[in-house]
């Protein structure tokens, strides 16, 4: 059976897109059983919980929300090829990124210097630093993405439809974003 061109790179882009979606169901249900352990713990007679979120999470929430719309702008922008208000959308994101991470290291001192517990001192403590560092990585792994759309975009390979890269890029931040919002509600509410 022979193929043209058009259809093997259309088979190719719905391969890769799959294989994000594989990924991110992956890392939900990773964080889903992180989340479920946190709950089954809750019973231990060594759970110490005096639980209030750090100011900085509820910053974060924002900063991750805010980098969500600049994402996704950032997109729109680029495949209407509107170079430089594309590049500022996609720096401001990744600028985002970093501040998102800062603030959750901050939310890190914050929960030490009020509790005192550090990170294996406490059982809840020590659950909230993994879900959170593990979060946080795949916040790295997203902003890496996003340097490679930069350089990507810089170089001005979107164009003429081909937008694969920042469409799974884009599709990883909003990922890490929602999670995060998950993650957030989730330690408001069990508090």
């Amino acid at each position: 059976m022979k193929y043209t061109e058009g259809s093997e790179q259309l088979k190719t882009e719905r391969a890769k897109k799959m294989m994000l979606w594989f990924g991110i169901i992956s890392l939900s249900m990773s964080f889903a059983g992180l989340t479920s352990a946190y709950v089954a713990s809750k019973e231990r007679a060594d759970w110490l919980e005096n639980l209030a979120l750090p100011q900085a999470f509820y910053v974060s929430l924002v900063v991750i929300i805010l980098s969500s719309l600049t994402m996704h702008f950032a997109k729109t922008m680029v495949v209407q090829e509107q170079q430089k208000a594309g590049m500022f959308l996609l720096l401001t994101t990744f600028f985002l990124g970093f501040v998102f991470i800062y603030l959750q290291i901050r939310g890190f001192s914050e929960i030490y210097l009020k509790s005192g517990y550090a990170f294996n001192e406490n059982i809840a403590f020590s659950f909230i630093y993994i879900i959170v560092v593990v979060h946080i990585v795949h916040v790295v792994v997203a902003l890496f993405s996003l340097l490679i759309v930069i350089y990507n975009h810089y170089k001005q390979k979107y164009k003429n439809g081909k937008t694969l890269g920042i469409e799974l890029a884009t599709t990883f931040w909003h990922f890490v974003d929602v999670l995060w919002i998950y993650l957030f509600l989730f330690f408001f509410f069990m508090r």
